[in-house]
């Protein structure tokens, strides 16, 4: 294989190649859980479910065979990982593996999120075996295309900093995917009206991202590898791969701590939804304004993250993001309607938001790390050993993460989220819905409230302050020069002259890697502005029938200060029709006038936007009865 990313187009390109797959897959790890069984999705209608209050699923049998599917998921990556590394084929030996399976990934998928029975116990455990049946499908050919597709990274780039840039641009669009899925979905779903599994069906066309890797991945006969007359690296058995990763003290120090950081993401991302909905008793707008504040601001932050950690090292700057998630993750208990009661929604905005910000400290660190560590120890062993097994590192990586994470998100979550506490009743109640819960009970189903969702924070805040104590092992950075250092204290023998050197070369380099995250930071930043602003302007025209919400979204977008005259505008006739619904605004014209002035282009203008929305909710409430 060449380093074929020889242009910036072509890295950006590269980074974008699994924001298919991924977006999917998150979207899978958010809505399909609760979508199947909707249990702690609280009262009433949710068109986060595919039918609102039905079941489809065993509760009992149906977390048992997901979370074998998602190990099972975890164990093939090592052998798929050894295939990967060791194919050899005219056509190369990532490609062939990406082809093979993008196809059959794409239909498990589908078949996933269509139960083929009704909701009696019958058709459940029919679509409890056709689940597993597509999931151990599904979750094997996506670990083949991902795993090829991460295994070309210590090779399609040349050095450090470019791998630092592709990183990037991967954390990049990992943010879009999270932005969307757990900001726009529920406004989409809501203001669509349509049920998840239809919005998924959608959005499948996605999955044709992973063919850019076939196109850019330069490698076989045609570029003189692995045949005879190209540079072939020295070829290792499955066991000695094995061995060489998990016998890695500085990987397995890293994989210690993205063990703990994984449990409790997992587990946080596939209960958000069930925590904001059900938790806090918000709609799917207000979840949208919650998540704003998450994952917005991730790129800015990712950027911080890399200044941090120029100055104090990726082990300071990791810790920090765990305990910032820790405090972060606490939020959702002190905002639930259990801690709160069901008349204080201003102060569970407050808290809510502001730990949303807090979060999205570690986010991207999250969404980075488990790509850039494991990349930059194979490639360094690779230089230093001539033996390239870089595939095995992101499976390892992939098999301790797999696993830990459908303990937490496919089997404590999917029975903790059935059980049912009441503070006017004892004891603890496991059940398919709140109804059932609150008739057994005794009591209305306002006074009865999900366990699941309420101990959720406590578990993540617990793994995440561990992960910081694990994290003091790790070395202080995964930069080239301090890896091979760690490989020379397992191996004295090893030369690592050659690295020294090229570290003192590549210092220049990194000013460039600044300049990249200020653009990503930008870019993300008013992609989804833009698009939450169009949401809100729209919203206002429809409760005022005033405004032309194309026009008024150009302006306010496009032209500097000039949103501080659409707010007002905005502001005013929110203001009219909330005398004649009797309802109190948040905020005043004077306000949006100043933070317009402090923030003059309006998708960056977080806090205008927030305060709109929440007005307009409370709108939409009053007017809903």
């Amino acid at each position: 294989m060449v380093n074929s990313l020889n242009t910036k187009w072509k890295e950006f390109l590269f980074g974008f190649s699994g924001f298919g797959p991924n977006f999917l897959m998150v979207l899978m790890g958010a809505y399909f859980s609760d979508a199947i069984n909707p249990a702690a999705l609280g009262a009433g209608s949710s068109f986060q479910a595919i039918a609102s209050g039905t079941c489809f699923v065993l509760p009992v049998l149906f977390p048992i065979l997901f979370t074998l599917g998602k190990v099972f998921d975890g164990i093939i990556d090592i052998p798929f990982a050894h295939i990967t590394d060791t194919l050899s084929t005219k056509w190369g030996r990532r490609r062939p593996a990406i082809a093979v399976c993008m196809i059959p990934m794409a239909l498990s998928y589908l078949f996933l999120w269509m139960p083929i029975g009704g909701a009696d116990v019958s058709a459940q455990l029919i679509n409890t075996l056709w689940v597993f049946f597509w999931s151990i499908v599904f979750f094997a050919s996506y670990t083949m295309c991902l795993i090829a597709f991460y295994g070309s990274l210590s090779t399609t780039c040349k050095d450090e900093a470019q791998r630092l840039r592709v990183s990037g641009y991967k954390s990049f669009f990992d943010t879009i995917s999270y932005c969307f899925v757990y900001a726009l979905v529920p406004i989409i779903l809501d203001g669509a009206k349509i049920h998840i599994d239809k919005f998924v069906f959608i959005c499948m066309p996605l999955m044709a991202t992973i063919i850019i890797p076939l196109f850019l991945i330069k490698e076989g006969e045609k570029y003189g590898y692995p045949e005879n007359q190209g540079m072939v690296g020295e070829k290792i058995s499955l066991v000695e791969s094995i061995k060489l990763t998990f016998t890695n003290r500085i990987f397995l120090r890293w994989t210690a701590v993205n063990c703990c950081t994984y449990f409790g993401l997992q587990m946080f991302l596939v209960g958000m939804n069930a925590m904001i909905l059900g938790g806090m008793n918000f709609s799917g707008i207000d979840m949208a304004i919650i998540n704003t504040c998450a994952f917005a601001p991730v790129p800015v932050m990712l950027w911080i993250f890399n200044k941090v950690k120029s100055k104090r090292g990726i082990r300071f700057t990791y810790q920090s993001c765990l305990i910032s998630f820790a405090i972060a993750i606490m939020s959702f208990f002190f905002a639930s309607v259990f801690f709160l009661g069901y008349d204080n929604r201003p102060l569970q905005f407050v808290i809510s938001c502001l730990g949303s910000l807090c979060g999205s400290w570690a986010i991207g660190a999250f969404f980075m790390m488990p790509y850039l560590a494991p990349a930059q120890i194979s490639s360094v062993e690779e230089k230093l050993t001539g033996k390239n097994h870089s595939a095995m590192y992101f499976a390892a990586n992939a098999v301790t993460s797999s696993i830990v994470g459908a303990i937490s998100g496919s089997l404590v979550y999917e029975y903790v989220k059935n059980l049912f506490i009441s503070k006017k009743a004892d004891g603890i109640i496991f059940t398919t819905n709140i109804e059932d819960a609150a008739s057994k009970f005794g009591v209305a189903v306002e006074d009865v409230y999900n366990l699941g969702t309420l101990i959720i924070p406590f578990v993540v805040a617990a793994v995440c302050i561990l992960g910081y104590l694990i994290a003091f092992k790790m070395p202080r950075d995964f930069s080239p020069l301090l890896v091979a250092r760690e490989f020379k204290k397992m191996n004295p023998e090893l030369d690592s002259s050659a690295i020294e050197a090229e570290a003192e070369e590549g210092k220049t380099d990194k000013t460039e890697i600044v300049f990249v995250q200020i653009g990503l930071s930008v870019l993300s930043g008013f992609i989804f502005g833009f698009i939450w602003a169009m949401f809100a302007i729209r919203a206002c025209k429809d409760i005022c029938s005033r405004g032309k919400t194309i026009l008024r979204w150009v302006i306010a977008s496009m032209i500097p200060f000039a949103s501080a005259l659409v707010l007002y505008k905005m502001h005013k006739e929110l203001s009219e029709r909330a005398r004649e619904l009797d309802v109190k605004l948040t905020g005043c014209a004077a306000l949006f006038i100043a933070l317009s002035i402090v923030f003059p282009i309006l998708p960056i203008n977080v806090v205008s936007l927030a305060l709109m929305q929440h007005n307009i909710n409370k709108i939409y409430l009053k007017e809903q009865g």
